[in-house]
């Protein structure tokens, strides 16, 4: 087995700065609803926001050394996406980490499982989605692997899939498919910017969204 795969295909860079001012919310419905990770990994505190490739990480629990490892290898933008066999109760990255990150220029980690450190990191500025805060140490012993596809909060996440963040939750893009996401989201950004319009103008989201019929077949009576 190889437990560090070091060479995987990316989506270009240009499209992934494209990607950067779009709501995960509008990017998960473009996608057609696929990709919503759990939404009980959260970012680390609020305007936090991740976007960049899957850099993939699994962890033995109670252990971070692949995490060091994956600090190593991962280019600059890349997001490290790191499992930890289920078992959350351990900080298994912190402030010193984090300082390697940034001098790596990593795009961020998102990680199914729990941090140290938070407050260090925080003002460091380095972004992370967790699913919380542990002072738990953790050991650096165990093999684990890198850049192998991974389920992370439930949606299986490839080396090199887009990864997005923000403070509405995280949404995976498939990378064969992030072209077409793009356009999808840029699309669906611009209808809501004209429905927003429409909105402000006085007009009901009952009328604007057609949902007349809906309550009609439902048989909504009002008295």
């Amino acid at each position: 087995m190889i437990h560090v795969i070091t060479q995987i295909e990316r989506p270009p860079k240009e499209l992934i700065d494209r990607f950067r001012g779009i709501g995960t919310a509008t990017v998960h419905e473009a996608s057609g609803r696929k990709g919503a990770v759990d939404p009980a990994i959260k970012p680390i505190s609020r305007g936090v926001r991740i976007c960049g490739p899957a850099f993939t990480v699994q962890c033995h629990p109670l252990d971070n050394l692949m995490l060091h490892k994956a600090l190593e290898k991962a280019q600059p933008g890349d997001v490290l996406v790191a499992t930890v066999g289920g078992h959350y109760e351990g900080g298994y990255f912190g402030g010193l980490m984090a300082t390697s990150a940034l001098a790596k220029k990593i795009g961020g980690l998102a990680i199914d499982g729990c941090i140290r450190d938070s407050a260090e990191i925080i003002r460091m500025g380095f972004p992370i989605f967790c699913r919380g805060f542990c002072i738990r140490g953790t050991t650096k012993t165990v093999l684990g692997s890198i850049n192998h596809p991974t389920l992370f909060g439930g949606v299986l996440v490839n080396p090199g899939d887009l990864i997005l963040g923000d403070d509405d939750g995280m949404v995976v893009v498939e990378r064969t498919e992030s072209e077409e996401v793009l356009e999808k989201s840029i699309k669906r950004a611009e209808a809501e910017k004209l429905k927003s319009e429409k909105l402000k103008a006085g007009i009901s989201s009952v009328e604007l969204n057609q949902l007349e019929k809906v309550f009609e077949f439902l048989g909504l009576v009002e008295g």
